[in-house]
């Protein structure tokens, strides 16, 4: 199945690669059920192996319909398609030959993963922690672009504040945008004004407000407007600080959900946010991973090798890798290593050994989940003092 947004393109071959079926179907449930239908036909009651070059997305109907039915159904990257189509005959590039590529790769190798039903848990996890991600995203975008209108007109205000951690220059940006107004609203009025709004540190956000406009007298041509325009981002900045939070909130009352949650919050440096994203990335079920080793390939964390010729042991990181399992592990290390003794002694150690800062937080995040792997495995939770770990860190 070459998979797309209103509709698929469906290529069966047989044990010999003869083509027996190519067809297009839309992505609708009656037409994909009477493919599937079809297809089970043509195959007379043997085994049917379904690949697929979405794991979700406008395939996840597709997916759902085939595991609710049974089928075996394995996922091949389309970046795997794309190389894999340069061996094919033919430069052309169309539904069905991707299909057909697809279909054969599946014939003939025996290294692709089978695709299984998410975990429930794991599936609204990885909708919520996706949100999440748009959201903060959508901040910083925000953030940027209300931070360089102020730069044209009033860059003393622009420097102030960090509007990424100042809830109160953000309301204050609300109702204040300009030098004139500043000066004319006066410290002690200002600090009333935001302290009637729950800001804290009142009075150092209105002294530091007027201080910027004391040291801008002059008025630069469209500030009228460019004043205008800075309130909306002000506020959508706002109003997503206030959808973060909700969302966290329900992120972390799924997260609580899951079985592995007390293991893995128990790891220093995984809250429920890094906590959510490992669930939802991983499906919740550690045994399609087999091994650690593996984990740490899809994660990034394993190295791979890059020999030619004489040179040996050239080891590289991995292209293809699940970029928001490394963020988890990175990030969760990077903050272990600063509150976590254990954790803090393996990173000085990995210094100490001439490594970077970064080098040495790879080592730790791969060490780390080993340690998650095996905590998991043997539902414990984790101990700075235990040495019966066969992985403790440290």
């Amino acid at each position: 199945m070459d998979a797309g947004k209103a509709a698929h393109h469906c290529v069966v071959l047989d044990a010999d690669g003869k083509r027996r079926l190519s067809r297009r179907v839309d992505n609708d449930e009656t037409a994909l059920l009477k493919l599937i239908a079809d297809v089970l036909e043509l195959g007379d009651g043997d085994p049917v192996t379904w690949a697929i070059d979405l794991n979700a997305g406008g395939a996840a109907l597709m997916i759902a319909l085939l595991t609710d039915n049974g089928q075996r159904l394995l996922y091949i990257p389309g970046r795997t398609v794309h190389h894999a189509s340069g061996s094919y005959r033919g430069d052309g590039k169309s539904d069905a030959k991707d299909a057909f590529v697809i279909a054969d790769q599946a014939r003939m190798r025996r290294d692709l993963e089978p695709i299984h039903r998410g975990d429930e848990i794991a599936v609204d996890l990885r909708i919520l922690t996706s949100r999440r991600l748009d959201l903060a995203a959508d901040r910083t975008r925000t953030i940027n672009r209300m931070r360089a209108q102020m730069l044209e007109y009033f860059p003393a205000l622009e420097r102030a504040f960090d509007y990424k951690t100042s809830k109160a220059a953000l309301v204050l940006l609300t109702q204040y945008q300009t030098p004139a107004a500043l000066r004319r609203v006066g410290k002690n009025r200002l600090a009333t004004w935001l302290k009637n709004r729950k800001v804290r540190n009142s009075q150092l956000v209105a002294s530091t407000a007027v201080e910027a406009a004391e040291a801008q007298h002059t008025a630069v041509t469209g500030e009228k407007l460019a004043a205008t325009v800075v309130t909306k981002p002000a506020r959508e900045v706002i109003a997503l600080d206030e959808e973060i939070a909700e969302t966290d909130a329900l992120i972390e009352g799924r997260f609580r959900d899951h079985p592995h949650a007390e293991v893995i919050l128990s790891m220093p440096g995984l809250g429920h946010v890094l906590g959510a994203e490992f669930i939802a990335h991983t499906g919740g079920d550690l045994s399609v991973f087999a091994s650690a080793d593996r984990l740490a390939g899809v994660a990034g964390l394993a190295p791979v090798p890059k020999d030619s010729g004489r040179i040996s042991g050239n080891m590289r990181r991995p292209r293809r890798y699940c970029r928001r399992l490394l963020r988890v592990f990175y990030m969760s290390a990077m903050v272990a290593a600063r509150s976590c003794p254990v954790s803090r002694a393996f990173y000085e150690r990995k210094r100490a050994e001439g490594k970077g800062h970064k080098q040495a937080i790879i080592a730790l995040a791969r060490r780390r989940l080993n340690v998650l792997w095996a905590l998991i495995r043997d539902g414990r939770t984790f101990e700075l003092t235990a040495p019966e770990l066969p992985m403790a860190l440290g």
